[in-house]
């Protein structure tokens, strides 16, 4: 074989490694393989996207409605230590209507606040609704107003529960009402609770948070919600600390109880691994 021919041969080898590095660089980052079918990792403070996975696509968010109850509750500045009674009006007529607050219970607006952001308790996000100036129809109204000055643009609010199907957001939406419920001490106070106790009557009612990542020594959560319905499957947004970096994590429509406390772990396993957590995005199906 002459010398041209192994000069050739060599090269050839030399550019086809060469085009093999190339991709390798390119490709990249593989995500924390979660189990929700829509997710947003974004640092906190900067807006970077750290990964994505259908990240536009408008979806039933169930109790995650809450946070946004919470703001405009907030918002209207009424009174916290306002007792309000609950009463027929407050039951959810649909599907899903499981509640321990009996029609009769007084409570302070700070106790159904609290009962509706850690427990999920859907007739006190109800009672909140219909106490607010100028009654529910109002209250959903500001709702929907409030995630428009959010710039939450795929976002629709239906009734202040969750229960509603016609409640939806997109993960990108969601991270924006993080970033916004996140400036209210009180509502990263009350959404982080562990527990709660309610008098009702001569009775006493114990609620736990519903997150069982709140209160683990291993995390440290600023701000959270669950959610769940048969439409919006198992959901989970929390700003949280990973290292010394705040981190909205919207998980949403994953299957089984268990399954969006491990995805967030994931999150936090796969973004540990790595010196500088890079971008992963996944293909968007909707487009803005």
């Amino acid at each position: 074989m002459g010398k041209s021919v192994v000069a050739r041969a060599l090269l050839a080898l030399f550019f086809a490694i060469g085009l093999s590095a190339n991709a390798a660089e390119k490709k990249p980052a593989p995500g924390p393989e979660l189990r929700s079918a829509n997710a947003l990792i974004v640092d906190a403070n900067s807006g970077d996207v750290i990964y994505e996975r259908d990240a536009g696509r408008p979806v039933p968010i169930a109790s995650i409605t809450k946070l946004m109850t919470a703001l405009v509750v907030l918002d209207g500045q009424q009174p916290l230590d306002e007792v309000i009674v609950i009463t027929a009006d407050d039951k959810w007529k649909g599907k899903g209507a499981f509640s321990r607050l009996p029609v009769g219970a007084k409570l302070t607006r700070g106790d159904l606040l609290k009962l509706a952001l850690m427990a999920s308790e859907n007739r006190a996000a109800r009672t909140l609704g219909r106490n607010y100036p100028g009654g529910m129809k109002a209250f959903v109204r500001t709702m929907n107003q409030k995630a428009k000055a959010l710039g939450m643009t795929r976002t629709k609010f239906d009734d202040p529960s969750g229960l509603s199907s016609l409640n939806v957001s997109s993960p990108r939406d969601l991270s924006k009402l993080l970033n916004a419920v996140s400036r209210d001490t009180r509502i990263r106070e009350f959404s982080t609770l562990e527990s709660h106790e309610v008098r009702i009557g001569k009775s006493s009612l114990v609620y736990r948070n519903t997150n069982l990542l709140v209160g683990k020594q291993d995390w440290k959560i600023l701000v959270q919600k669950t959610g769940y319905t048969n439409d919006a499957g198992e959901c989970l947004v929390m700003q949280a600390m990973i290292g010394d970096r705040a981190v909205n994590m919207v998980l949403m429509n994953s299957f089984g109880k268990l399954t969006r406390t491990a995805d967030a772990r994931r999150v936090r396993r796969w973004m540990e691994a790595q010196e500088k957590p890079a971008a992963a995005g996944v293909t968007e199906v909707a487009a803005k």
